[in-house]
């Protein structure tokens, strides 16, 4: 590639790739009336993580899902999704990233994994590493997947995942050889391989943001004892309204005390 194309190749990897919506540091958060705590972490380079914790609604916590939010928006679209954990015992903790809602800061792919473990320290020091469930969507399994290589826990689940950024472009391109240099790797096949926690993965016949296909490349990187669960039909917006989607996580989280309203976000 000719080094004056090189800014604008990375200009249009970060804008495909990131799709932040800012908020304003007064914003209101509401959920239906589901109660909630709010948090603000500070990084060692001076950015602000924003994060919100959903506690259960149960007697006594089974303990947290640790959950990275795909790459549009910000936690007013995803918070929702704490009622399919909270209601099976589980606490819900979501950040946003860096220029994500509240959050402010420049984001990379080593400050997405650096803001990934300082999220999870934070987690670790009110909750044992054997409760904690990381918890990756599309994006976010970049995050869960470093930290699942990099820190104990009890296991990683993840949702229309891609091998990596490289196999991504390649799958969209259909081609091996790309026209651009990727600027980002994201490598969570390699992160995945390193990872000892049990593992299950959730994709959709019908996702054209992150191809089945694309995501096929982990059954490699899978131990014996893990899952891989093709949901026929599934996109990658819908995967929760699905039966067999909430019929896999009453096996691997518990069945719900209220089953959640099916709706997509």
């Amino acid at each position: 590639m000719l080094p004056l194309l090189e800014p604008f190749a990375e200009y249009l990897q970060r804008k495909a790739l990131f799709r932040p919506t800012p908020l304003p540091h007064d914003h209101c958060f509401s959920f239906d009336g589901a109660p909630f705590e709010e948090f603000f972490l500070n990084t060692p380079d001076g950015a602000r993580l924003n994060v919100l914790r959903f506690p259960t609604p149960w007697p006594q916590s089974r303990g947290v899902v640790l959950y990275f939010h795909g790459n549009r928006d910000n936690l007013q679209r995803w918070g929702f999704l704490h009622r399919d954990f909270t209601a099976r015992g589980y606490d819900f903790i979501a950040p946003d990233y860096r220029g994500y809602g509240k959050s402010t800061g420049q984001l990379s792919e080593r400050t997405l994994y650096e803001d990934a473990r300082l999220v999870y320290d934070w987690v670790l020091e009110r909750y044992p590493a054997i409760q904690i469930e990381l918890y990756g969507r599309s994006l976010g399994s970049a995050s869960a997947c470093y930290l699942a290589a990099h820190v104990r826990a009890h296991r990683l689940l993840l949702e229309t995942p891609f091998d990596s950024l490289l196999g991504l472009l390649a799958a969209h391109l259909g081609r091996e050889q790309l026209p651009i240099r990727p600027t980002y790797v994201f490598p969570n096949d390699r992160h995945l391989r390193q990872s000892p926690l049990p593992t299950l993965i959730f994709h959709g016949t019908a996702d054209r943001v992150v191809p089945l296909s694309c995501a096929e490349h982990l059954r490699s990187c899978l131990k014996a004892s893990d899952e891989f669960v093709v949901i026929p039909g599934g996109t990658h917006h819908n995967l929760r309204t699905f039966d067999l989607y909430q019929q896999t996580l009453n096996r691997w989280l518990g069945y719900p005390a209220a089953h959640p309203q099916a709706k997509a976000y």
